[in-house]
């Protein structure tokens, strides 16, 4: 599909209540894909009394001691309850790009409940369509030889689950030792590929096909411990038995203007210039007719709840409006809790029944601080009714209005909430697809915002594959969807580098200045930006550092959610 031809139009959603954006600034879509739709965890209950120790192993990973953890029944009330904390815990370690999936015994056999876990035994864990790969996963430190060895106690015997904490999110540029010029690559590296030393090997080799056994810095000194990878230096060679000589520390022409480039990021520019501007943010009612059924819904003070809701709620004021829905404040009768009700008009939903259907379901099934909370549903043949949380301070583009720009602590307040609900969404498989200042609704406290929380599900999907459908909204689009070349989680990672950049400066990284659409994509798939320094001079390099590697244009080089959490500059948040 040509970018040419995107359409902007708006996505229904329970969440963004305070208020329904007009066409011009919503998102843009295509349609959900049915085979996308997220499926309801089923729950299950174990009926074990005693917690069992297991240990899990990551699939085809040697160099992965796994992790041992107490399985009872008042923990895990579920197996997915289960798999989403192996994934928290595995995730630490080692790369979970679809988390964890499917439990294997050690000969292979598929597990299904928790029941079938074993006290003392060990298991495989891994992501969804891999195969089970059957290697000798541990030679010491096994459970076996734990119980033998009686002086050492289980606890401190368990394998090290957090890496140390020299291990923040960079990414390094490695030279496989071969002809010059030689093959140049990039890593990020995080705290799920460089728990150790050798997890660090494991990931060169994998991504230079070679298998690594030394490493030198760009001066030619040795690294032999696992913080020389988080100094200063971020170029190194790899080797693997073959002998290295002086003359493999000089790089040629070629390879010189190849880590040159690589280095190349957004700098200070000097001088004066038309500071760019915010996307403008409009109210425009679609109504068909003066007698259309939402613009009654509107006004009516008297409105006809369906059966399961009356008596329950009072009907306030209209807090949204849009072309598909209004939004009404809402009161519970007995604990006076203030809700946003939600009231879809199914009529005006032709063809776009699944994306409805896609959305509650997502809902139901997330829990998090960070993201609007779906209190209750309630489905009626011409309408559809959602209780959910209400959010009196509004949506983050109005306080980004007033406020033209934040400080670097406010603005990391903001960037640790919202990247702490993508990194829960992200475990889950989830991708919101339409990250946005207006689907971000805050808390206010004097005048400074308490919290921040997600909301708007209408483009959100479960991760199963790569995504081609072109959606979103222009100002925070990634450019691999642009590209059409298949997108994924960290789509939601690259819009959220640019509300970062746009708390601290005001306004957007990418912008056209006659808002021309196609020179915006174009600064977009080139991932032209600068700092200027009329308006970047008084912050920190840190910041500018994060968001660098937020925009990254290549996915697999760009931070994750969890590694903006990894982040130093957040401790600001604090």
């Amino acid at each position: 599909m040509s970018k040419n031809n995107l359409i902007s139009s708006r996505s229904i959603s329970p969440a963004s209540f305070n208020s329904l954006r007009s066409d011009s600034e919503k998102s843009f879509e295509n349609g959900l894909e049915d085979s996308l739709k997220p499926k309801l965890r089923p729950s299950s209950t174990s009926r074990t009394a005693k917690a069992k120790r297991v240990r899990f192993f990551h699939n085809g990973n040697k160099f992965f001691n796994g992790v041992v953890i107490p399985v009872a029944p008042e923990r895990y009330r579920s197996f997915d309850s289960l798999t989403s904390e192996l994934t928290n815990l595995i995730g630490r370690n080692v790369t979970l790009p679809n988390g964890v999936r499917h439990v294997y015994s050690m000969d292979g056999k598929k597990v299904v409940n928790i029941e079938e876990l074993e006290d003392g035994k060990e298991y495989v864990v891994s992501g969804k369509g891999e195969p089970f790969k059957k290697v000798e996963y541990s030679k010491t430190d096994t459970l076996k030889s734990r119980k033998v060895n009686r002086n050492n106690s289980s606890i401190s015997s368990m394998p090290r689950i957090l890496p140390p904490d020299c291990v923040r999110p960079r990414i390094v540029t490695i030279i496989r030792h071969g002809i010059k010029p030689r093959k140049i690559l990039r890593l990020l590296l995080n705290k799920r590929n460089s728990s150790s030393m050798e997890s660090v090997l494991s990931a060169f080799s994998e991504l230079a096909q070679l298998a690594v056994r030394k490493v030198y810095t760009l001066s030619g000194q040795p690294v032999t411990v696992l913080p020389h990878f988080f100094e200063s230096e971020d170029v190194f060679f790899i080797y693997g038995n073959e002998r290295h000589s002086l003359d493999d520390f000089e790089l040629d022409f070629e390879e010189s203007k190849s880590i040159q480039q690589y280095k190349k990021t957004p700098c200070l520019r000097n001088g004066t210039g038309p500071k760019p501007k915010m996307p403008k943010k409009e109210k425009n009612r679609t109504y068909e007719s003066e007698e259309s059924l939402l613009r009654k819904l509107s006004l009516d003070e008297n409105i006809s709840l369906p059966p399961g809701m009356k008596g329950k709620y009072t009907i306030g004021r209209m807090i949204g409006d849009g072309n598909f829905a209004v939004v009404r404040l809402c009161r519970h009768v007995i604990s006076e809790h203030e809700y946003a009700l939600k009231i879809i008009d199914k009529a005006k939903c032709k063809g776009k029944e699944d994306m409805i259907e896609n959305e509650v379901k997502i809902l139901r099934m997330i829990s998090h601080s960070n993201i609007i909370s779906l209190v209750e549903d309630h489905d009626t043949k011409p309408m559809l009714y959602l209780v959910c949380e209400y959010v009196a301070g509004g949506d983050l583009f109005d306080v980004i209005t007033v406020a033209q720009k934040f400080s670097e602590e406010q603005a990391a307040l903001m960037i640790k909430h919202l990247t702490s609900g993508l990194a829960y969404l992200h475990n889950l498989n989830i991708v919101h697809r339409d990250i946005k200042p207006e689907n971000l609704l805050v808390e206010m406290d004097n005048g400074k915002v308490k919290c921040l929380k997600l909301g708007d599900f209408g483009l959100a999907c479960e991760v199963t594959g790569p995504l081609y459908t072109v959606c979103g909204t222009p100002t925070y689009v990634a450019p691999e969807i642009l590209a059409e070349s298949g997108y994924g989680l960290k789509i939601d990672v690259w819009a959220a580098g640019v509300i970062l950049y746009i708390l601290l400066c005001g306004y957007p990284p990418f912008a056209s200045q006659d808002n021309d659409q196609e020179k915006l994509f174009d600064c977009i798939l080139s991932g032209q930006y600068d700092f200027p320094d009329e308006f970047w001079q008084d912050v920190s390099m840190q910041a500018k550092e994060l968001i660098y590697n937020m925009l990254q244009l290549l996915p697999e080089l760009r931070f994750s959610a969890e590694d903006v959490l990894d982040h130093p500059w957040l401790k600001l948040a604090n």
